[in-house]
């Protein structure tokens, strides 16, 4: 990186719809006083005359949503770039193997967009814990109020939650239940029990943690080794009335396996996320009493972007000062993180 006297050229890769939401007029102004950049060029197409030039230029591209793939050919156009800071989570679909084998530094504020995650379902368990969609199925059907029988088995206190991957979402969702009065499950086979312990749950194989919750929140990579994870046999674990959430990705589940269990009505759904995605028109589970589901919007939102702003801002102001990157991401962490 270039000394603190001369700031580094900096170009914005992204959907520009999402800059003034990640870039307010204070954190842009951080930006511009850490780096030479131009706020008004966002980089959509690295073949683009305009954007080509800058690219060619840039040491440090901010990347986010819409930025388009950083293979060969674009790395070839950007022969001064030697960071990669990306305003949102995931980059495995961004980087391909020649930004690692340039040594080119990767930085993500996917740690910022695990905590809206996190809340999203913590809400979501709370609610399911009150069987809160079901009753207001009713009640919009009924306009009657339930018995002390139909509410019997209704509540929070005890209730099993068992989590299914200690990511970031994994380990802010542990905190988050700390406070409620749950017994909390843990299946991650990267996870010591002495570490599990400390995160507050208990450790357990995955087929036995299926067994045991009454509400399974899903939280693992999408990798080769979790496609599907959740397939037939594994849902059929799930006792019955049961509670799945995901807001990680739809490949983790079979989809026909778990449309199987939904239309039967044994299984109930909180699903964020699914395979495909959106789904088809005609898809059941739009319909399904059982099913509540929301269009991807469990990751950052709206506000909420700000904050995975905030952190590449910060990231750029260390990186500039000769500090290392504290959200650093490294090939080898790809081979088990989202």
């Amino acid at each position: 990186m270039p000394s603190p006297q001369q700031p580094p050229r900096a170009v914005f890769a992204m959907d520009p719809v999402h800059l003034p939401l990640l870039f307010p007029p204070p954190l842009m102004a951080r930006l511009t006083r850490a780096a030479d950049l131009d706020p008004a060029l966002v980089v959509r197409d690295f073949t683009d005359p305009a954007s080509a030039e800058a690219v060619a230029h840039a040491e440090v591209l901010i990347t986010g949503w819409g930025c388009p793939r950083l293979g060969a050919g674009v790395l070839a156009t950007a022969p001064r770039l030697r960071t990669v800071l990306h305003a949102a989570g995931s980059v495995r679909s961004l980087v391909g193997e020649a930004l690692w084998e340039r040594g080119i530094t990767v930085s993500s504020a996917v740690t910022g967009n695990a905590l809206p995650v996190a809340e999203y379902t913590l809400a979501m368990i709370l609610l399911a814990g009150k069987d809160t969609f079901a009753h207001r199925e009713r009640f919009r059907a009924t306009h009657t109020y339930p018995s002390p029988a139909e509410t019997a088995a209704t509540g929070n206190v005890g209730r099993r939650i068992g989590v299914i991957g200690a990511s970031r979402v994994g380990r802010r969702l542990l905190e988050l239940l700390r406070p409620f009065d749950f017994s909390v499950l843990l299946h991650d086979p990267y996870v010591s029990p002495a570490e599990a312990a400390a995160l507050g749950a208990e450790p357990l194989s995955l087929e036995d943690l299926l067994r045991h919750s009454d509400i399974v929140s899903l939280h693992a990579p999408d990798i080769p080794e979790t496609y599907r994870m959740l397939d037939a046999a594994r849902l059929a674990l799930i006792q019955d009335g049961g509670v799945l959430i995901n807001t990680s990705r739809g490949a983790l589940v079979d989809p026909d396996a778990l449309t199987d269990e939904l239309v039967s009505g044994r299984l109930h759904a909180i699903l964020d996320v699914t395979e495909p995605e959106p789904l088809p028109a005609g898809s059941p589970l739009y319909r399904l009493p059982n099913v509540f589901l929301t269009p991807h919007i469990a990751g950052s939102l709206g506000n909420e972007l700000e904050r995975l702003g905030r952190i590449v801002v910060e990231e750029l102001e260390r990186l500039v000062a000769g500090a290392p990157p504290a959200h650093e991401v490294r090939h080898s962490d790809l081979a088990r993180v989202a």
